[in-house]
């Protein structure tokens, strides 16, 4: 009798309940479902426990995904071509929020017309070699403890940078090295610092009145491992610095440019890029390729018509075949004049705390 009673109550609670939200959704049977209860219904991947329907499931809903996309494109480029055949402005286009546009205000950022900036520039260290008024000349050397992967990184440096020259390190000293680089009118230094048998750090000095830049060495690909690449000539190539917009950004990048001649030959289709990202600093070493097309038959007018000039851009398509290596700089420490570890003056070092924001950028 006592459960019967119970589950009489309950059923008479469990009616007033359906009338209360009857008597709140107004008496309508189809009335939508609040966005709690809709979030409740729906099914993530996540919350699958079964590994073949997640993985099922989660391909459809990027299928899903890619498709939308896929439409947007086709919508916009539709919006473009009705706006070109009438005349009429082309609908702006949303900039996407990235990190690198949304960065922290930096009052150190280069502006055009700053004449502070120019005056700098024109008595700076590099500035006798930028200029052609000392000839560029690097001197390439190892830490004392050499591994098995730096002989070829090295030997892969020699023929990315022109009028360089290896000296091994044997038991010499550094000050001493920079001693005898500064009689003998070496521009540059560069040590290459290995750990574990690996190239883990750059040390780039210039000579004779510094800076030092300290950089750490990471992902290192050599030309061998690169798929397809190519033979680089000896020409000397043309240098391409990109996104150092700051001052010390500007530094680093003369630092950069006084390791390359100043006169590049076109001729031997040769670019060397440090192209800086979030102050990561990554170097491609690549050669312009040229080949014919291989056109089809009645593909355009032009091959049908022969009154129609044709220009070089038909006959020929360019594309970049990588010659290698491949790595990424992260710049470390800038210290004033040559090396010294224990009474030297830094003009800037990283450190730990500049890692709490993602959009602070110092390069």
């Amino acid at each position: 009798m006592g459960e019967k009673r119970r589950d009489r109550g309950k059923e008479e609670m469990g009616g007033k309940k359906r009338d209360r939200e009857d008597s709140n959704n107004g008496g309508r049977e189809d009335a939508k479902p609040s966005t709690s209860t809709f979030r409740k219904e729906q099914i993530l991947p996540s919350m699958i426990k079964n590994k073949a329907k997640r993985s099922e499931i989660h391909s459809r809903l990027k299928h899903e995904k890619k498709l939308d996309k896929r439409k947007k494109i086709k919508a916009r480029d539709a919006a473009d071509k009705r706006a070109l055949e009438l005349g009429e402005e082309l609908p702006t286009r949303q900039i996407p929020r990235t990190i690198e546009n949304t960065r922290e205000a930096d009052e150190t950022v280069c502006k055009p017309g700053d004449e502070e900036l120019f005056a700098e520039l024109d008595t700076d260290e590099f500035s006798n070699v930028l200029k052609g008024e000392r000839p560029q000349k690097v001197l390439i050397t190892t830490c004392r403890f050499n591994s098995t992967r730096g002989p070829d990184f090295i030997k892969e440096l020699l023929q990315v940078i022109p009028n360089s020259s290896y000296y091994k390190r044997g038991t010499y000293d550094l000050k001493k090295i920079v001693t005898y680089a500064t009689k003998k009118d070496f521009s540059s230094l560069i040590v290459v610092h290995t750990n574990r048998r690996e190239p883990d750090a750059l040390l780039i000095m210039g000579l004779p009145d510094g800076p030092t830049a300290h950089f750490k060495l990471s992902k290192l690909v050599l030309r061998k491992d690169i798929k397809n690449h190519g033979n680089p000539t000896s020409h000397w190539p043309e240098l391409v610095l990109n996104n150092f917009t700051t001052r010390l950004g500007c530094r680093v990048g003369r630092m950069i440019q006084s390791l390359f001649p100043q006169n590049p030959e076109f001729r031997g289709r040769r670019v060397v890029t440090f192209h800086n990202q979030r102050d990561y600093i990554f170097f491609r070493h690549h050669r312009y390729v040229f080949e014919t097309k291989t056109a089809k038959s009645g593909d355009s007018k032009k091959d049908q018509d022969p009154t129609i000039e044709k220009k070089a851009s038909d006959h020929f398509k360019a594309r970049l075949q990588e010659c290698g290596p491949r790595f990424v700089l992260k710049l470390k420490s800038l210290q004033h004049g040559t090396f010294d570890s224990q009474g030297g003056e830094f003009e800037w070092t990283h450190k730990p705390e500049m890692d709490t924001s993602r959009r602070r950028f110092f390069l």
